[in-house]
């Protein structure tokens, strides 16, 4: 499903323009129009704990991927105040190969402070809240991809729903990349695979070490290359190039296992230069 990305201040407006797309798809175009959001929390509980608010950020994001393809909309109605969500879900549209959008209500603070007094006690953001959310707002940039198209809606304006049609039916989605594809040869028995066999060869580093001098170069499980100890490593280094690795490996996985060795051997021997 097209993804339609709303963010805003807070009281800014965001559902009421989710509703207003959400209108046009279903009757203009005989869409499915699917709003995810964040109604139903206590706002100023979340907002006042950055754990609680993670939490809602990561439910947000598990729910546009349990509902996006590429046929219909998705639209996201909540702050998403922070460029790096917006980046995530940029992300996600981009692995299920469908076009985003961002629409963004851009009212004042002042605005947007009058309309959260005019709110119900049990909808109201606390000044104090407000003001930090606020503060903390990244305002979207059309010259970031994430952010683009982006358009972008005062008070007073009509939603463009034509040209946000036209955003994401009518351009081509963007392709994926190794970042964004999910890698079917990233299964369980591959990670258990990668992460025991680098955990071996950075043991078997360590306990070579007990009895080599430097120059030496020494066997290692499973692998036919060598690792010259040009100097002593200690284990926290070990320790970070071995999570380089498989953090890498795990972007860019192989088909078969037995590389693996190899290729963490000779990541380590350049590592070591």
């Amino acid at each position: 499903m097209p993804l339609i990305i709303i963010c805003g201040f807070p009281s800014s407006g965001k559902s009421k323009r989710s509703k207003d797309a959400k209108c046009y798809f279903e009757e203009k175009h005989s869409k499915q129009v699917i709003i995810v959001g964040d109604h139903g929390i206590d706002r100023n509980q979340v907002y006042n704990d950055s754990k609680n608010e993670k939490d809602v950020r990561g439910s947000l994001k598990s729910g546009v991927q349990r509902v996006i393809s590429k046929e219909d909309v998705v639209i996201v109605d909540s702050l998403n105040y922070i460029k790096g969500f917006r980046y995530e879900l940029f992300c996600v549209a981009k692995s299920a190969q469908t076009p985003h959008c961002i629409i963004h209500c851009a009212v004042s603070p002042e605005t947007a402070k009058q309309w959260n007094a005019s709110r119900s006690e049990q909808e109201r953001y606390t000044n104090e809240i407000f003001d930090g959310l606020v503060m903390r707002f990244e305002a979207p940039d059309s010259r970031n991809r994430w952010d683009s198209p982006l358009f972008t809606v005062l008070p007073d304006d009509e939603l463009p729903c034509q040209q946000i049609y036209d955003a994401v039916y009518l351009r081509k989605a963007p392709p994926p990349n190794m970042s964004t594809v999910s890698q079917p040869l990233s299964s369980t028995s591959f990670l258990h695979e990668l992460d025991k066999i680098t955990q071996d060869i950075v043991m078997a580093v360590l306990n070579a070490q007990k009895m080599s001098l430097p120059g030496d170069e020494v066997s290692l499980p499973k692998a036919t290359e060598k690792i010259k100890l040009v100097r002593h490593v200690t284990a926290s280094e070990l320790r970070r190039w071995r999570q380089q690795f498989v953090s890498y490996t795990k972007q860019h996985p192989v088909e078969n296992t037995d590389v693996i060795p190899n290729m963490f051997v000779q990541y380590l021997n350049n590592s070591l230069v």
